[in-house]
């Protein structure tokens, strides 16, 4: 326990504004003005309507009472106002601690995997509280590893993407912002010994392999960029994991950053990668932007940046194929829509296509890269 002081896409979907106080760190204060069906959606599905009160009663009220209890064994003081999100796994609370508003984080299904995690974020918050990263990020109010529960302070400001892969392209100013943000952390050299290397390259070449997901041109070629880069001497480089918009609040001091699962040591562009891959097309000034970004620093580091960006978007594919999968096996009520006007299994489809087209392109730019080796 610790206590810190050109591909296929969806069709375009019509521009929902975000409601004041909304998304992952909604503000308590505005809970209770925030009731609406437009306040519902951007909290997330299966949250709590926006009333300020909580629904204990019930199979689901016995799972927030289990939450609340580890919650308060490591902080007392937390007062919880609304669920944020909630799922079978975890659940995700806002409250305040004195005067302070936060939001505490308690995993339900401790499996290795999603627990390896937990305690990997939790020991992130713990290290920014002995060296500061360059961007903003949530203080640590307090934390268990054992019981996987964390407090952190929540910021103000808004969601940059309520979703993983944004239906429209964000506003410039936006994608500006986060790109400088992550360009900032990227070059924050916190001592090695405190983050890990959480992807072990060579392993998953070798995997995505075996699972017939990579050509065996495939894995020559980044077998081989793999090569120069480890010659060329090129650092690591410290990233946030999951560079995605939605893990990044967009307060009036500046970006915050949530959501620290994966931070760590690796090749150079990955989180560069990460946002690459989540644009999507609708950005191609974005992604141009990124690129250039990537290939600043020379060849080893392009070459990091295409080998990352190979494993991220086939990474994305595989992941999206099970969805569909499990989207035709559920065989949701016909007629059922989401705001596209489209089925939520055809949008799926439709993204699927996308990320195909990404991972395609993407084999051809390291194809491209081997050749000029």
């Amino acid at each position: 326990m610790y206590t810190a002081p050109s591909s296929v896409s969806a069709p375009p979907r019509p521009h929902r504004p975000l409601v004041t106080g909304s998304g992952p760190y909604l503000d308590p204060h505005h809970a209770a003005a925030a009731g609406t069906g437009r306040a519902r959606r951007a909290a997330g599905p299966g949250s709590q309507p926006l009333s300020g009160r909580l629904d204990l009663s019930g199979p689901q009220g016995a799972q927030l009472r289990t939450a609340l209890a580890s919650v308060h064994r490591i902080c007392p003081e937390f007062h919880p106002v609304q669920v944020l999100r909630r799922s079978r796994r975890s659940v995700l609370l806002v409250g305040t601690v004195g005067r302070t508003t936060a939001v505490a984080k308690c995993l339900l299904d401790q499996s290795d995997r999603s627990a390896v995690r937990f305690r990997h974020e939790i020991a992130a918050y713990r290290a920014f509280v002995r060296h500061r990263p360059p961007v903003r990020v949530p203080r640590l109010i307090a934390a268990d590893p054992d019981n996987c529960t964390l407090v952190i302070e929540r910021l103000p400001g808004r969601v940059a993407a309520l979703t993983r892969h944004p239906a429209e392209a964000p506003p410039r100013a936006d994608v500006r912002a986060a790109l400088g943000a992550i360009d900032k952390l990227n070059h924050w050299r916190p001592p090695s010994e405190m983050f890990s290397q959480p992807l072990d390259y060579g392993k998953r070449l070798t995997e995505y392999h075996a699972l017939g997901l990579f050509t065996d041109r495939d894995l020559g070629d980044l077998q081989k960029l793999l090569h120069g880069i480890s010659r060329s001497s090129l650092p690591g480089q410290f990233c946030h994991g999951d560079a995605l918009l939605s893990n990044m609040i967009l307060s009036p001091a500046g970006p915050v950053l949530v959501d620290w699962e994966h931070a760590g040591w690796y090749l150079p562009g990955y989180d560069l990668a990460t946002l690459w891959m989540v644009l999507g097309d609708a950005s191609p000034v974005a992604r141009q932007q990124i690129s250039r970004m990537a290939q600043a620093r020379g060849t080893a580091a392009r070459d990091a940046f295409l080998v990352n960006l190979m494993l991220v978007t086939t990474r994305e594919v595989r992941s999206y194929e099970a969805k569909v999968q499990r989207t035709m096996r559920e065989a949701p009520p016909a007629g059922t829509l989401t705001g596209t006007g489209i089925s939520p299994g055809e949008e799926q489809r439709l993204l699927l296509r996308r990320l195909h087209d990404d991972c395609a392109l993407a084999r051809r730019a390291v194809r491209a890269a081997v050749g000029t080796r």
